[in-house]
């Protein structure tokens, strides 16, 4: 697959970029996804998908690659922020088995890791079936994405 950052910008009122992630939104407090909002949007975007991965997770046996804490596509081109605790669109499934944000919550003793929310805009309204996993849904947008971003929060366990 071939993406490229682009000048859409993806921003939280909860957290600066690779700044740490508060407390109430991992596993180890509510739970809540953070509230999300972009601009920058390229011209002749259709839809949107949001995600978060952890890049620093340990692999899983059969797994791919770090450990995916959310994905949501199917997004109407008019939205332009997601609020905390968001659930709706289509949601694929986490890797903790829910089809729902599952906050950060690294293994205990592992240190800080790297979450990495991405905003991608596609070309297109594709309408996607629900159940995707984030790498079946990065698969059917490469061919849309008009542009792409992340921002990066920190979160080690207390």
């Amino acid at each position: 697959m071939v993406f490229a950052l682009s000048k859409l910008e993806l921003k939280s009122p909860a957290f600066e970029q690779l700044g740490r992630i508060p407390k109430k939104h991992t596993g180890e407090g509510e739970d809540v996804s953070p509230a999300l909002e972009w601009t920058e949007v390229p011209e002749g975007t259709r839809s949107f998908v949001i995600a978060c991965h952890d890049p620093d997770a340990p692999l899983i046996s059969g797994a791919t690659y770090g450990f995916v804490h959310w994905v949501v596509y199917n997004i109407p081109a008019s939205v332009r922020s997601l609020p905390e605790g968001f659930s709706g669109y289509t949601e694929g499934p986490n890797g903790f088995g829910r089809t729902t944000y599952g906050g950060p919550m690294p293994p205990p003793n592992h240190g800080t890791h790297l979450y990495y929310f991405w905003v991608f805009a596609l070309g297109a309204e594709l309408n996607l079936e629900p159940g995707l996993s984030l790498w079946q849904v990065l698969e059917k947008i490469e061919p849309h994405t008009l542009g792409m971003n992340r921002l990066v929060g920190t979160y080690s366990r207390g």
